[in-house]
């Protein structure tokens, strides 16, 4: 009998390794957020994820999703204040939908719930992001089809959040001079940058959204610059050549580094 972990009980230690690394060295908060978001996709055998956190003024704001439709139901959400991430976040307890059909879904969100469903998912839940009494956030897991998620599910769900929380939550501690809304705050003027970026790409380079994050995101990554840092220098147009050559291959379908 083999002593090695079975792959599934790698790739949860492997992405609680990759969250828990964010608690000792400066990190990327944007691309900390989406990869957890991309991480409970994959783990939790969902379809998408969509993290919502709190600005400066205590009020949500779209932080990562998993997919560009994700992320445009989450903005749907906020425009219209109805939805489970909002319901999770003000009472600070998970928050369940197993079927988005049922009437009582559509009494509860008019608005959101039809969408949902327009968009494809059948049910949704929404996990807390919170350490005690500090509440900053919540996360939406979206599912196709209708059914609840199982308690394993539920459990690996809502560490994933607590340890994206305490990470979160770390940094504060870590930078003293800031707190942890100046910080966020800062990373939500970030999203509005690298949604610029993606514009950006898209209409150049006649590739999706999701693609132009990805080509992004990756060559931010092989090139160890901020992903922040990168999308800014494409907007304003100060992008190196090279660089703007190896992105334009990238987001047009090319493996370039």
């Amino acid at each position: 009998m083999s002593g090695n972990p079975a792959p599934a009980q790698q790739s949860v230690a492997q992405t609680f390794v990759a969250l828990a690394d964010t608690l000792v060295s400066e990190f990327d908060v944007i691309d900390f957020l989406q990869q957890l978001s991309e991480r409970c996709v994959e783990l939790l055998e969902v379809d998408a994820a969509g993290l919502l956190v709190t600005d400066q003024r205590g009020h949500l704001r779209l932080m990562a999703a998993s997919s560009e439709q994700t992320r445009l139901l989450e903005l749907f959400q906020l425009q219209t204040e109805q939805g489970p991430c909002l319901d999770c976040f003000h009472t600070g307890t998970v928050v369940h939908c197993a079927d988005l059909r049922q009437d009582d879904a559509t009494r509860q969100w008019p608005q959101f719930a039809p969408r949902a469903r327009d968009t494809g998912f059948g049910a949704v839940s929404a996990l807390p992001m919170r350490l005690r009494t500090e509440l900053i956030g919540a996360m939406n897991l979206f599912r196709a089809r209708p059914g609840p998620l199982t308690a394993d599910q539920v459990t690996l769900g809502q560490a994933m959040a607590d340890v994206a929380t305490i990470g979160l939550l770390q940094e504060r501690a870590i930078r003293h001079s800031q707190i942890l809304t100046e910080q966020l705050q800062t990373a939500l003027n970030s999203r509005v940058v690298i949604e610029q970026a993606k514009g950006v790409l898209a209409e150049r380079h006649d590739c999706s959204m999701e693609q132009a994050f990805t080509a992004l995101r990756d060559h931010a990554r092989n090139h160890n610059h901020r992903l922040t840092d990168l999308a800014h220098a494409l907007v304003t147009r100060t992008l190196n050549p090279t660089d703007l050559d190896r992105l334009a291959e990238r987001a047009a379908g090319g493996t370039t580094g």
